[in-house]
């Protein structure tokens, strides 16, 4: 029993009237018997008072933990979607990286191949030219037209265009076909006139007009070389000609 049920049972003892020792020992012990028992009473009233108290205090602290838990969650989420963030930004990045090495690898194998073909251009290109000048060379005049007029149709931008179509009227001239020849290079001079082989074209010219007859013709072709080809060695070729006529 502890301090409050004691105190209680004091009280209750002291209420009793004084004439109470004239009762006899039964109805005495019957009242000290209802002391007791509401001492009882009171003390497990006391006791469930307190066994209430305990358990609300119990439920405070519980829900103090669960708002803290709560606080604790609602930061972990901060922290998630932040990290997410984060994530899906390096996850952004690492496509567009990815994008971007993609197109420079794509740009960079398309370049490859257009080098490979434009090695494989030039070296078809060169060989084409090289047929019909080696024809040339070796005197089968037909064959090396035929052979640089095939080549003017397959590379008609190429650098050496001019050239064959040079050598083309050259072997024409070394056939005797002077008509040939002039038309050939004056086809020349009027596609590339700023090329190194128009002056020697012209030249050629002038030889075939001499060839066929036409002195005149032949010396208005060598001044006009001379006059818009000055520094090429065609014109002090044309020079020394027109000293000698």
């Amino acid at each position: 029993m502890n301090v409050r049920a004691l105190l209680f049972l004091a009280a209750s003892v002291a209420a009793v009237p004084a004439h109470a020792g004239l009762f006899d020992d039964e109805e005495a012990r019957r009242q000290i018997a209802d002391v007791r028992r509401q001492v009882e009473e009171q003390g497990k009233t006391l006791a469930r008072i307190e066994s209430e108290v305990t358990d609300k205090k119990a439920i405070l602290e519980l829900v103090n933990q669960i708002e803290a838990l709560k606080q604790e969650i609602a930061g972990l989420r901060g922290q998630l979607e932040v990290v997410s963030n984060r994530v899906d930004g390096l996850d952004k990045r690492q496509k567009d990286l990815y994008v971007d090495l993609d197109g420079r690898l794509r740009k960079f194998e398309m370049a490859k191949v257009e080098q490979d073909k434009a090695a494989q251009s030039a070296q078809a290109e060169q060989q084409a030219y090289e047929a019909g000048l080696n024809q040339f060379k070796a005197n089968n005049y037909g064959a090396a037209i035929q052979s640089l007029q095939s080549f003017l149709a397959s590379f008609p931008q190429s650098q050496l265009a001019p050239s064959a179509q040079y050598w083309v009227g050259n072997a024409y001239y070394a056939l005797r076909d002077y008509k040939s020849a002039i038309a050939e290079q004056q086809k020349l001079i009027a596609t590339w006139p700023e090329s190194a082989k128009a002056p020697d074209a012209m030249l050629n010219i002038a030889t075939c007009q001499a060839e066929t007859g036409d002195q005149n013709g032949s010396r208005n072709t060598l001044r006009t070389l001379v006059s818009k080809y000055p520094n090429s060695p065609a014109a002090e070729q044309a020079k020394q000609r027109l000293t000698k006529k």
